[in-house]
């Protein structure tokens, strides 16, 4: 009862429209517009905060692992440092230290000569494997296990296999070759024969090279191929004119990505190289540029030399990249293209 009282009294003296209000007296507080809607940035802020809190372990992954490894292993490139001393500042004298090491070149044509060899001839062996298993029906799912098994092989037992396999005496792939009359190669020792031995256990684990070609052969219409078949066409022309234009951007994707991990080769190649202890099949020929890399940062401890090597890597990958991706723009074929 007292409330209702005191609401009339408070009605009753609130001022008439048009009357003046007494002195002293202020109108009631309007909520503003931008309290009763919350702005557009706070808006998206609102909605971007729910990913970036599942993106975090990622983001602070990255920046801990990679980003700021990266930023100190700049820094260290301009230093003398061998990880018993604090390093000392020498500018760009590790950067014009490897333009006077003799063995740099050696290393980068090796490299260079595995790549070379290695991203075509997995290119050619992936694409018939999978063309094999898109004709394989039911049993293709069993095959593409099967494919793909080697590929989780940890590369020290494949470095170790390598060794088994190639062995110039008594390795199974010579036994194989003297059961039908060819001599085959020192593939461990002779340096013409290193660097092929090693491409040809590279092509150990293409499986899943075969899984994303399986994918893209798939995903091609059969329309094309019917049309293709009523103007006369025959497989070959078929494969040149429909199948090789609509895999393309997978066979691109393919080619970057060995050709990155063909710069990058070390643990086959050092393991069954220059492994711990091992003096009787270590050569030249299987120095590729990471493993003397790895020399020089954990074996001499030229900590500053070696992270201006790695540099020096990235520098190269990344001009490499670029001129794939230029080249893609003529050679790569997307649906959406016109």
């Amino acid at each position: 009862m007292t409330a209702e009282l005191e609401a009339r009294a408070d009605a009753a003296a609130a001022p008439v429209a048009g009357e003046a209000r007494p002195p002293g007296v202020r109108p009631p507080a309007r909520p503003r517009a931008a309290e009763r809607r919350p702005s557009a940035r706070r808006r998206r802020w609102r909605e971007a905060r729910p990913a970036l809190l599942f993106l975090s372990p990622w983001i602070i992954g990255f920046l801990v692992f990679t980003a700021w490894p990266m930023l100190y292993s700049a820094y260290l490139s301009l230093t003398d440092y061998d990880v018993i001393n604090d390093p000392s500042f020498v500018g760009l004298d590790n950067y014009a230290r490897l333009a006077s090491d003799e063995k740099l070149l050696l290393v980068l044509e090796n490299t260079a000569v595995y790549t070379l060899l290695q991203v075509p001839l997995a290119i050619l062996v992936s694409l018939g494997l999978a063309l094999l298993l898109d004709r394989a029906g039911r049993g293709s799912g069993f095959f593409r296990t099967v494919f793909f098994l080697p590929k989780m092989t940890p590369p020290v037992a494949v470095g170790v296999l390598f060794l088994l396999l190639f062995n110039g005496r008594d390795g199974l792939l010579n036994r194989a070759l003297a059961a039908v009359g060819i001599e085959g190669p020192s593939w461990t020792t002779d340096p013409a024969w290193v660097k092929p031995g090693l491409v040809l256990m590279s092509l150990w684990t293409v499986g899943s090279s075969v899984i994303i070609l399986l994918a893209a052969l798939r995903a091609v219409p059969d329309t094309l191929y019917e049309s293709a078949k009523l103007d006369g066409a025959g497989f070959w022309r078929a494969s040149f004119s429909i199948t090789l234009p609509m895999i393309s951007p997978a066979i691109f994707f393919i080619v970057v990505v060995n050709t990155i991990a063909g710069f990058q080769t070390f643990d086959e190649a050092y393991t069954a190289f220059f492994g711990a202890g091992n003096s009787t099949y270590s050569n030249d020929a299987a120095l590729f540029y990471v493993i003397y890399l790895f020399q020089q940062a954990f074996e001499y401890l030229h900590m500053g030399y070696a992270s201006a090597m790695a540099w020096i890597l990235f520098l190269v990958i990344m001009a490499v990249t670029a001129v794939q991706l230029v080249l893609s723009r003529r050679l790569v074929y997307y649906e959406g293209d016109r």
